[in-house]
This record gives C-alpha cells, sequence and structure tokens, in this order.
C-alpha cells in the first residue's frame, strides 16, 4: 500500500520544503491550502496520514477536524501551528492528534513522526470541554514552553506520576494545576502540600492523617491529604525537602496503593493521582544518600522539566501583559506597557523567575504614576525587584561587589563612621539584610527552610525580619 500523506500548509514555503524532506523518505504527498481543498482531497483518494496547519485560507484547521475523524476514524492526523499556546496544544490533543508540531519545527523529526504514524495507524481521543482550556495561567509561545505543553499533553489520558522539575519561581504549581483541570480526574479535588513547610515529627500525620489519641495533641480523627485528595489529584510541592523517613512511608503508598492512618489499623485503598515538584537536583541527594532512589523512579514516571525565565526571554512581553492585565482584574489601577518598557523588561535577569516578575509587575502597577509605563517608568523600580535585589541591595550597602567581600567591609568601614564599640552592631547591620534577602530569595520566601540554611531559630528569623521591616510584600514570605 503507497505512503500517500495530504499535507494541508497555506505557506507555500514550508509546504514546498515539507513535501521534498517526505518525498525524499518515500512518502507521496499531495498539498492544497484550505479546508474546502482537504476535504476535496480526503474524498477523492485513501491518504494514510493527513498533516494540516491551523489557519488555513477559509477556516480553522483544528475545529473543522471533527467530520474528518467521523469519516477517516483511524488516519492519523499531525497539527501544525504558529499559534503556539497551550490552549492551541490541548484543542490539537483534543481531536485525538497523534502528534502536535509548533512553529518553527524540526524538519527531520517531522519526518520521523509521519513515519511513527503511519506505522501505528491510530489516534486516541482526549474528552476535554474546550471551555475547561481557558484562563490558564500558563502563558508563553517560545519553544521551551512548548516542549511543556506537549508534554502536558500527553498525560492528560491517563493516571501516571508526573514529576515537575524546575527553579523556584518557574511555575511548577500551575502546571500540577493544568494537569489536573485537563485531565481525567478534574471533576475531583485538587489537594496541595508544601511538604518543605511541615515539620518532620508531623508530615506523616499530614499525609496519612492520624486516629484519635495517636500521640499527645491528637484528640480527634484527622483526615491525610491523601484521602481529602480521594477521586482528585494530590501535589506534593517541595518533594526534594522531604524527611527520609516520610519518604520512606510515601513510597511504601505508592507501591501499594494504600496507607495507613498514623495510630491506625485499617489499609485505606487510594484513589488519586499523585504530581509531585521540587526545585532540587534529586541526582545528586540521590547519590549523597538523602533521597531514595526507588521513590525518585516511582515519583519520576513522567519526568517535565520547566525552563528558567532567562531561557525563555521571548516570552518575557506576553506574561507582563498577562500580570498587568491581572492586577487590573484585582483592582490595581490599569497601566498600559509600551515597547521600550517590554524590551527593557526582557532584558533582566529574573533570577526569580515567573514569581519574581509577576511581583515586580503588580509593584509596577501600583507605583508607576501613569498609565502609560515605559523604560523610564521601569527603571527606578528595578533595583527593588524582588528575588533579583539581593546583589544589588549588597553593592548599594558597601559600595562593591559581593564577589569581594572583604574589599566590601573595607569599603563599609571607610565610608561609615559608628561609635566605638558599636562596629559589630553597625556592620551586622549593614549585611544582615541583603543575606536576609539573598537567602529568602533562594528558598522562595520560605523562612522555614530559610532558618535552617542560616542555622538560626526561626522565630530569631521572624524577630529580626520584623526588625530590619522586611515584610511578606517585600519578597513574597510564606509560613
Amino acid at each position: 500500500m503507497t505512503k500517500r500523506v495530504l499535507l494541508v500548509e497555506d505557506d507555500a514555503s514550508i509546504a514546498l520544503v515539507i513535501t521534498a524532506a517526505l518525498e525524499a523518505e518515500g512518502f507521496d504527498v499531495d498539498h492544497c491550502d484550505s479546508v474546502a481543498g482537504r476535504d476535496r482531497h480526503l474524498a477523492g483518494a485513501d491518504y494514510r496520514l493527513l498533516l494540516t496547519d491551523v489557519m488555513l485560507t477559509d477556516g480553522d484547521g483544528i475545529e473543522t477536524l471533527g467530520s474528518v475523524r467521523d469519516a477517516h476514524p483511524s488516519m492519523p492526523i499531525i497539527i501544525l501551528s504558529a499559534q503556539n499556546t497551550l490552549d492551541t496544544a490541548v484543542r490539537a490533543s483534543e481531536t485525538g492528534a497523534f502528534e502536535y508540531f509548533p512553529k518553527p519545527f524540526d524538519l527531520e523529526e517531522l519526518v520521523r513522526t509521519v513515519t511513527q504514524a503511519i506505522g501505528k495507524a491510530e489516534a486516541a481521543e482526549i474528552d476535554v470541554p474546550q471551555d475547561v482550556t481557558q484562563g490558564l495561567p500558563l502563558v508563553g509561545r517560545s519553544a521551551a514552553m512548548q516542549a511543556v505543553y506537549r508534554m502536558i499533553t500527553r498525560v492528560l489520558r491517563n493516571d501516571l506520576t508526573v514529576l515537575i522539575l524546575g527553579e523556584s519561581g518557574t511555575g511548577k504549581e500551575l502546571v500540577a494545576e493544568a494537569i489536573h483541570q485537563l485531565g481525567n480526574r478534574r471533576a475531583g479535588p485538587f489537594i496541595a502540600v508544601n511538604t518543605a513547610a511541615i515539620p518532620a515529627e508531623l508530615i506523616e500525620s499530614e499525609l496519612f492523617g492520624h486516629e484519635k489519641g495517636a500521640f499527645t495533641g491528637a484528640v480527634a480523627r484527622s483526615i491525610g491529604k491523601f484521602e481529602q485528595a480521594s477521586g482528585g489529584t494530590l501535589f506534593l510541592d517541595e518533594i526534594g525537602d522531604m524527611p527520609m523517613q516520610a519518604q520512606t512511608r510515601l513510597l511504601r503508598a505508592l507501591q501499594s496503593g494504600r496507607i495507613r492512618r498514623v495510630g491506625g489499623r485499617d489499609e485505606i485503598t487510594l484513589d488519586c493521582r499523585i504530581v509531585a515538584a521540587t526545585n532540587r537536583d534529586l541526582l545528586p541527594m540521590i547519590a549523597a544518600g538523602t533521597f531514595r532512589e526507588d521513590l525518585y523512579y516511582r515519583l519520576a514516571v513522567v519526568p517535565i522539566e520547566l525552563p528558567p525565565l532567562r531561557e525563555r526571554a521571548d516570552d518575557i512581553e506576553a506574561l507582563a501583559r498577562h500580570f498587568l492585565a491581572n492586577a487590573a482584574a484585582e483592582g490595581l489601577p490599569r497601566r498600559q506597557l509600551t515597547q521600550s518598557g517590554a524590551e527593557l523588561l526582557s532584558r533582566q535577569p529574573w533570577r526569580g523567575n515567573v514569581r519574581e516578575l509577576r511581583n515586580f509587575i503588580y509593584r509596577l502597577a501600583l507605583l508607576a504614576r501613569d498609565e502609560i509605563i515605559d523604560a523610564t517608568a521601569i527603571e527606578p523600580l528595578l533595583v527593588h525587584a524582588e528575588g533579583g535585589s539581593a546583589t544589588q541591595e549588597l553593592q548599594d550597602t558597601t559600595g562593591s561587589a559581593p564577589g569581594d567581600l572583604a574589599s566590601a567591609v573595607e569599603h563599609w568601614l571607610s565610608s561609615n563612621s559608628p561609635a566605638p564599640g558599636d562596629v559589630y552592631d553597625a556592620a551586622l547591620a549593614a549585611f544582615e539584610r541583603p543575606l536576609f534577602a539573598a537567602i529568602l530569595s533562594q528558598t522562595s520566601g520560605n523562612q522555614l527552610r530559610a532558618a535552617q540554611i542560616l542555622g538560626i531559630n526561626r522565630n530569631t528569623l521572624r524577630k529580626r525580619l520584623s526588625e530590619l521591616a522586611i515584610t511578606a510584600e517585600d519578597f513574597a514570605l510564606r509560613d
């Protein structure tokens, strides 16, 4: 049987390149540039595969695929699109498309996928109402985000355990929410738990629940997060910070599909999808013996790695405009970002990633004097940008780059004149604020982890933050 492919593409140059590549691999390619032309070709010939763009000369290539699927249920469909959003990726997946390729795409990968699709000659269907996909807080059309969108669509038909990897502030919980909202458990609850914020002695009770009298203070039965997530999704954030003992209990639960409340005798069958996330590199932790290797492979059935914002600078403008719109919807003044402002934002490192950018945009919406925001309005606030402020603040305090701490101290001593006997306290106060800023930036504002890194009591940290007037708004602190 001939390997006949129908290509529906309104860009003549792209069509020419795809046709040449496929014909070089032995495929017979027919080409048209419209929905009407597609339907005529499909009615008059037997095709092994349909390769179609979304935006065609006479309509939307995805919206009109219903009749194609009804008439040719076993024919694989591959969708191409320059409309590179999560919504487009999900719409493509809803059609039962074999694969979705955002433009620009890797031509060799496209040819390989065509070969695989024809070999399998089957497609699946995801029953996700389109209105569910609207309003998801995932923004970006960069190539890095396209890979994330494609991975999300691949886990919607199943309950495979997903491990989301990425730096703090990249949006790991948003991806977990998208998997839940678009997946087959969307009718159930989405329960999120930050495992790093739970004291080690309470984490098992928090996850698995406890019976009355199980320990001092257990005055009543408590239902744990696993049971609360029944029928839905349990999101285990900061899984890399989970104590080893709790890791063992979690592994046992995942292996057996059952849990037992602390102090309880009856086993409870699990009925939830597990999505975990961490900003840590777990492989070195496995080598160091601080994270269980068997638990890692249980969690990382499907790993999804989120790119840091510095690797998707093309998305910064869209994110900034998105956050300005959200800020206005939440009651902050309505602002308009000029191109010069967008370009300045796109050049910033945003070490705190999307979270830092969002907090900066909200601050900008509040503090900007004019409705129109250009580069000159943004520049004065950049030195206070959350997450990226620690280095700048240290330079402002000491007059020296933080990499040369001895020079920084010498400069501070020469530039300040504390009274005799007060030098230590004055120097400590000068350096304490940027130190806390740097650590809190690393921990995404988690005070418990910051205190552990600093080697001080959490209450001491809270007291010093209050005395130094470092507020939750300044660093998006979370308990």
